[in-house]
């Protein structure tokens, strides 16, 4: 299928699609005269990257799955990197959410501090 085909079948832009490519996630065939030909099993690694996507991880990250991208493992076949990828993930929200915790812990005190300065008043 062409690009426009896959764009339409997945949801996402051709642009999408030819940075996908760009960073190495989407291999197409290409035809003699250019034309970037697309296997049905794009389909699925298209959706497997959106979905990583929008779970927080780049497209370096995303880089590092490639063979693992857009097909059901096989029989006791596993893709390790993608569950050590997802705790990384998961460590790194946490950290975050520690933090935005500590800020709003900090502007509580400064509310707190100027009410108090006001009821003086």
């Amino acid at each position: 299928m062409y690009i426009g085909e896959l764009a339409r079948r997945t949801g996402v832009s051709t642009r999408s699609l030819r940075y996908y490519e760009e960073k190495g996630l989407l291999r197409p065939a290409r035809l003699t005269n250019g034309y970037r030909t697309y296997d049905a099993d794009a389909i699925g690694r298209v959706r497997h990257i959106r979905q990583m996507l929008s779970s927080g991880l780049g497209v370096d990250d995303i880089r590092l799955l490639v063979s693992c991208l857009g097909r059901p493992p096989r029989d006791g076949e596993k893709c390790p990197d993608i569950v050590r990828l997802y705790e990384a993930k998961l460590a790194e929200i946490d950290a975050g959410i520690a933090e935005l915790r500590a800020l709003r812990a900090e502007v509580e005190i400064r509310l707190a501090e100027l009410a108090t300065r006001r009821e003086r008043r």
